[in-house]
């Protein structure tokens, strides 16, 4: 191989998913106990949080936040294998869920990054998966990147 056929990596990858439960009352502690798994991201309202980077804020947070990510479990620039993995990983749909997430006046979501320079990649959220987070009250909220 040439010097000048070296294969192009990629940075990251071009999708990935985030499940999230913010709003006022939400206490992350509640929810790592309810799905049994440890979160990617949390913040407690009122109070200093780190940020991805595992710098500390200087200032509290505005909002109780409780988010699971697929981007470092999943290889795929497709939203699908990235959903599929957090409704696996999260045992959803759940019953009482969107009870308990009313109750909190909280906020549920599924948050896609999707990477579209060329503005040619329609986004892949499954019907099963839309139908469910509807059921469930929450949404699907696809953040493109051109």
């Amino acid at each position: 191989m040439h010097p000048d056929q070296t294969p192009k990596v990629r940075a990251h990858a071009l999708a990935h998913a985030t499940f999230i439960i913010s709003g006022d009352a939400v206490v992350p502690d509640f929810w790592t106990e309810y799905f049994g798994i440890p979160p990617d991201s949390t913040i407690t309202k009122g109070k200093p949080f780190l940020y991805p980077s595992g710098k500390l804020s200087t200032r509290p947070g505005k909002l109780g936040l409780w988010a699971v990510k697929s981007e470092s479990a999943v290889c795929s620039d497709h939203l699908t294998p990235h959903l599929r993995y957090l409704t696996d990983r999260l045992l959803l749909p759940r019953a009482g869920l969107r009870n308990l997430v009313c109750q909190d006046e909280a906020k549920m979501s599924f948050w896609c990054y999707w990477h579209n320079e060329t503005g040619d990649r329609v986004p892949d959220v499954p019907d099963d998966i839309r139908a469910m987070m509807e059921e469930m009250g929450g949404t699907i909220e696809i953040d493109e990147y051109r």
